[in-house]
């Protein structure tokens, strides 16, 4: 069954309640977010303030409180560069309200911040600097189900049994800056938020792929829920770690029950080449129908108990002297590390590794998983030269990787 039957499907029963996910007002959000006029929504640039304002007039419009320490805006300072390690500048997270006269809050976040012109040493273009990176579905993606999921329950004649903290997160890409900040500054009583629903790349749904959701180990509710919500034609497939490279972590950290909802990386992810031709807006629909049905199933139920999870090894990172240059995939099955995307120039490339090879072996260290690989970088130096054993479509193949 194809996105269209899946989407026709998934829409069914929102629609007899005379209300669904908008297709259109997906689109237009990306669009303008994603537009070269925001030359790629660098933190604290001129670009990002041009998508704050049109975030703020979103929430104006449907009456949110705004919930800033300034109207909507909640400035944090952060630092540019790799690490921290660049210039001083300040950014703002976006937050609005909505209050239904609940005792209990349900908070939905995404970041909006991008990687302006390349200058941030985030890019994984070849020659980055000056070119606009859009950033459509990362995380323009994010930010439209954002506003959408506001829009949803902002004009939904059902109240729910929950407030709703709807929040824009800035300095994403320079290291959770913003979900960091607001966690350590909260304008609401966290005591009070029942669980985070963040989204971090939502718009480039594959059919058979599915849908990836992290932090499922977070509460005893998320597994069965999720696996009642997973179907055929759009298959769910949970991690329970409640950290990763995303702003539920923040939140994680404060003991909040959290899901982050991840369509998988591409080829085009921080390139130039994220523009808003490539996005499933359809497959976005189908994934905020799913978040949707899970808030409306959680409704009646008690406050979320929370859970601790085994953290993903990300720390590994810190001792890496060398790198490959390959975009792993979060949403494949088999053992190995799937490659979504090849960066051109780096030691992957060079040796004739391509997006969709399953690389099993690196030197005489077997790779059953994405912890085995970032374990395996920590072992060698640059200028070595390994064999990198990969399966690609069905052989078995050795390349020579230089660092």
């Amino acid at each position: 069954m194809k996105i269209l039957s899946l989407l026709v499907a998934l829409v069914l029963t929102l629609a007899v309640a005379g209300q669904g996910i908008d297709e259109k007002k997906i689109h237009a959000h990306i669009t303008f977010l994603a537009s070269d006029e925001l030359e790629g929504r660098g933190t604290g640039t001129a670009g990002e303030q041009k998508a704050n304002a049109y975030i703020e007039k979103q929430f104006q419009a449907l009456k949110l409180q705004p919930k800033g320490a300034s109207g909507f805006d909640q400035p944090f300072e952060f630092k540019r560069g790799t690490h921290g390690t660049g210039e001083a500048g300040t950014a703002e997270n976006i937050i609005g309200y909505l209050d239904n006269g609940a005792e209990k809050t349900i908070i939905i976040g995404a970041h909006y911040d991008h990687l302006g012109l390349g200058h941030d040493n985030n890019s994984l273009d070849a020659n980055p600097k000056g070119k606009i990176h859009n950033g459509a579905d990362d995380n323009a993606s994010g930010v439209a189900g954002v506003l959408e999921l506001a829009r949803y329950f902002a004009t939904n004649k059902k109240k729910e049994a929950s407030n709703f903290l709807f929040i824009c997160f800035s300095g994403e890409e320079l290291g959770l800056y913003g979900s960091k900040y607001f966690t350590e500054h909260p304008t609401i009583d966290l005591a009070t938020a029942n669980y985070m629903l963040n989204m971090d790349m939502i718009g480039r749904l594959e059919t058979g792929k599915g849908l990836s959701v992290s932090g499922s180990g977070t509460s005893p509710v998320w597994e069965p829920l999720l696996k009642s919500l997973s179907t055929a034609e759009l298959p769910i497939k949970t991690d329970s770690s409640g950290t990763g490279p995303s702003d539920h972590t923040s939140f994680y950290l404060k003991d909040i029950p959290v899901l982050h909802f991840f369509t998988g990386s591409h080829s085009d992810y921080h390139k130039p080449t994220d523009d808003v031709e490539k996005i499933n807006v359809a497959g976005e629909v189908a994934v905020l129908t799913v978040m949707v049905k899970l808030i409306e199933a959680l409704d009646a139920q008690p406050k979320l108990q929370f859970l601790k999870t085994k953290s993903k090894a990300m720390g590994s990172a810190r001792a890496f002297k060398v790198t490959m240059g390959v975009m792993p995939s979060y949403t494949a099955n088999e053992a190995g590390l799937l490659v979504d995307g090849v960066t051109e120039g780096k030691p992957a490339q060079k040796a004739g590794i391509e997006a969709g090879d399953l690389i099993i072996q690196m030197g005489d260290i077997p790779i059953k998983d994405i912890s085995n690989y970032m374990d395996a970088l920590g072992k060698f130096e640059k200028g070595q030269t390994i064999p990198v054993q990969v399966k690609r479509k069905g052989e078995i193949k050795t390349l020579s990787v230089t660092f």
